[in-house]
């Protein structure tokens, strides 16, 4: 496996990934080659350079990367998870993949970690040079679940009002408003709670990603529906999720929805155990490799 810093343009702004080739890939002997994205807020630090280097040890090349206003990727407002902005990043991440010399054209895939999921499945639905798909211990939500997840339908209206006022503010002054994306401490962080793997400086918790989340955020996630997604792939589709991790009744009701050729592999483990852990990380990326090469190859 070899490795190699790139850029490349999403619009007008230049993104950063790190593309992963596998051994012998070669414009004469192009590989299969798979986008690869991680949870909201992340940087490829986190867990998308992990699973982008096992995929071209197993012969797939890989390309993680930095979304607009993230990490070392251009573009402003900083850090504001924005789902039509990633979707958009994605598309020219697949543009990226077709247009290099060492990858086919015609073997192109996506690979989405957690909030990606939502992500990589949007742009599956409507980029037919995507060929496959495969989602990783996935956030999939809509309107109901987001309820149950932040609180009943007034603690989701609350935020999505501070994220109009905070837009506002920040249309007015180009200041974000800011919280922390985890905090033990904080109550108004996104996550509230003590999470090892986004406050260990082992883990997660690393100089490139600010634990900040920008407030305006919460009115395109809240409102955002990737089940009513699952209809409109036609793609082969493989998820790899556990009981034990964040919201998998979005992956059941997901799955039920899909039209196209679909599997679902369920194994054990929490949410951030498929980010760093073993045996979660090995499983996750050999049933994502094999779907791959049963799919593109």
């Amino acid at each position: 496996m070899s490795y190699e810093k790139v850029t490349f343009a999403s619009g007008d702004v230049s993104l950063i990934g790190n593309l992963y080739l596998p051994e012998n890939a070669t414009q004469s002997s192009p590989a299969p080659g798979v986008a690869v994205a991680g949870t909201w807020t992340s940087v490829k630090e986190l867990m998308a350079n992990r699973y982008a280097q096992r995929l071209a040890e197993r012969g797939i090349a890989a390309l993680s990367f930095d979304f607009t206003g993230f990490g070392e990727s251009e573009g402003e407002p900083r850090d504001v998870e924005s789902p039509a902005r990633k979707i958009a990043d994605i598309h020219h991440a697949v543009t990226f993949l077709t247009e290099h010399p060492a990858i086919d054209q015609n073997k192109v895939g996506a690979l989405g970690i957690c909030a990606a999921a939502m992500y990589m499945a949007d742009n599956t639905s409507n980029d037919p040079r995507v060929k496959s798909l495969a989602l990783v211990a996935p956030w999939l939500h809509d309107a109901a679940i987001c309820q149950d997840a932040y609180g009943g339908a007034e603690a989701v209206a609350s935020r999505i009002k501070t994220a109009t006022q905070s837009r506002t503010h920040y249309e007015e002054t180009g200041e974000v408003d800011y919280v922390p994306v985890v905090s033990a401490t904080d109550p108004t962080a996104a996550m509230p709670f003590e999470i090892d793997f986004y406050l260990n400086p082992e883990r997660g918790g690393i100089p490139a990603w600010p634990n900040r989340f920008a407030l305006m955020s919460w009115s395109d996630w809240l409102t955002y529906d990737a089940i009513a997604l699952a209809p409109q792939i036609n793609q082969p589709t493989l998820l790899v999720h556990s009981e034990e991790a964040a919201i998998p009744e979005g992956a059941h009701r997901f799955y039920a929805g899909l039209t196209g050729p679909k599997s679902i592999f369920w194994t054990q483990g929490t949410q951030f155990d498929f980010y760093d852990q073993e045996p979660q990380v090995t499983i996750a990326s050999d049933t994502a490799a094999a779907h791959f090469h049963r799919t593109l190859v």
